[in-house]
């Protein structure tokens, strides 16, 4: 290959791979045809999207930017399994992708990399256990709501009980009842 088309390349995975600051890193060898057409849609239907890299291009693409630790993960056919909106994550690829691995016996993972944090072909089953930036806010919101309405439940419960005993007294007074000490 010419060195011009290998600049190409290069500068096409730069665009391609601009603004990324996680991955994941698979081989997709040996799978048929048919089995990738539907793993391929699949991801796409949830904003996922894999890229065949050649290693050499994609490490010199990588410099400088946050995916370069993903260089040294690069040996032998790889694809990038990236997330396109931002509201999926490296979590939502890693989900996925151990969905797919049991469907698909071909897939093998490389590694992965999560905001500078990297990870193993043997920890991306962990990674998917991992929350996402928004189900993590969403526990911060609990956590940090809890007191409040822990609070406002000790604040009306001796109100309600007072409440139910009033209560108590009306009824026994209606039927005619004497209240005692």
């Amino acid at each position: 290959m010419s060195k011009p088309v290998k600049n190409l390349i290069t500068e096409d995975y730069k665009r391609r791979f601009e603004g990324l600051t996680g991955a994941v890193l698979v081989d997709v060898r040996g799978m048929e045809a048919n089995d990738n057409n539907e793993f391929r849609s699949g991801l796409a239907e949830k904003q996922i999207k894999i890229t065949v890299v050649k290693n050499s291009q994609a490490k010199r693409a990588f410099e400088g930017t946050d995916l370069e630790a993903l260089s040294e993960m690069l040996d032998g056919p790889s694809a990038l399994v990236y997330p396109t909106a931002e509201d999926t994550s490296v979590v939502n690829v890693a989900r996925e992708l151990v969905d797919w691995a049991k469907k698909l016996e071909t897939l093998e993972f490389r590694g992965a990399l999560l905001d500078g944090i990297k990870f193993g072909p043997d920890q991306i089953e962990a990674l998917s256990k991992y929350p996402t930036k928004e189900e993590a806010q969403a526990k911060v919101v609990t956590l940090l709501l809890s007191p409040a309405r822990n609070l406002v439940g000790a604040v009306k419960a001796p109100a309600g009980n007072i409440a139910g005993i009033l209560k108590t007294i009306q009824e026994k007074l209606e039927a005619g009842e004497t209240i005692g000490k």
